[in-house]
């Protein structure tokens, strides 16, 4: 695990998600998508590329569809922030399995996780209208409901690594389950050196479906927002 000081949180995550978008280059499919009066990125598709129409600013997106099965409409849409307090502005997508998992987990990657036997992977990166915001999601699909379980289960020990750290290191704190109708879930709030809540992580899962999603900031004094996002998340997953 690398160096996590409360002070350097935040740089070490934004300089590694920086460095997912930089270095995914031509084998992902990536597209930071603007929403400055633009519309939402709502195209279900399990597509390897998605273009934006540029004969309307406020027209949708269309997709090459490459497989069906997950794809980016399984990830958490501008919609869904509206109601956490948080200003969606870009959307960064690639179904290729290569961001890193969260905070917690270094350099690791779902494709990694998973050894790439996952039959189907999406990610995100969402910036928001302030800086002190990041959110990172990272979703696949596995054969079975059996290999979901057990790639939910690393996930969560995954996190689990980071909730009892050094006086002055940020961590996560306690897990609380939640089930919603498109599947369940874990969800840990973070806190800062000084115990200020400071964003929160997720595992999910639905069917063989699973993921982890993870926002950086502070929309709300209560940390229990990350409920909300864990639940839209699940659902989306879920389709």
């Amino acid at each position: 695990m690398f160096s996590n000081q409360a002070a350097s949180k935040k740089f070490l995550r934004r300089g590694r998600t920086a460095g997912v978008a930089a270095t995914v280059g031509a084998s992902a499919a990536l597209i930071a998508i603007g929403f400055g009066g633009f519309a939402a990125a709502n195209a279900d598709t399990g597509s390897a590329s998605l273009t934006a129409s540029a004969s309307s600013p406020s027209g949708p997106l269309t997709a090459t569809p490459a497989r069906a099965g997950l794809g980016s409409g399984n990830l958490l849409q501008k919609d869904d922030f509206y109601q956490t307090g948080l200003g969606p502005v870009s959307a960064t997508v690639g179904t290729t399995g290569t961001q890193a998992l969260s905070a917690c987990s270094g350099e690791e990657t779902m494709r990694d996780l998973t050894k790439g036997k996952a039959s189907a992977y999406a990610e995100e990166i969402w910036t928001f209208d302030t800086s002190d915001f990041l959110l990172i999601e990272s979703i696949a699909e596995s054969a079975d409901n059996a290999a979901a379980a057990s790639y939910e289960k690393k996930l969560n020990n995954l996190v689990r690594g980071c909730q009892h750290e050094p006086a002055g290191h940020w961590y996560y704190g306690k897990g609380h389950s939640l089930t919603v109708r498109g599947g369940t879930g874990t969800w840990y709030p973070s806190f800062s050196g000084d115990g200020e809540a400071a964003g929160g992580v997720a595992v999910i899962r639905s069917g063989h479906r699973f993921g982890i999603v993870e926002l950086s900031g502070q929309p709300t004094d209560d940390p229990s927002y990350m409920q909300g996002i864990a639940a839209a998340s699940i659902n989306r997953m879920a389709g």
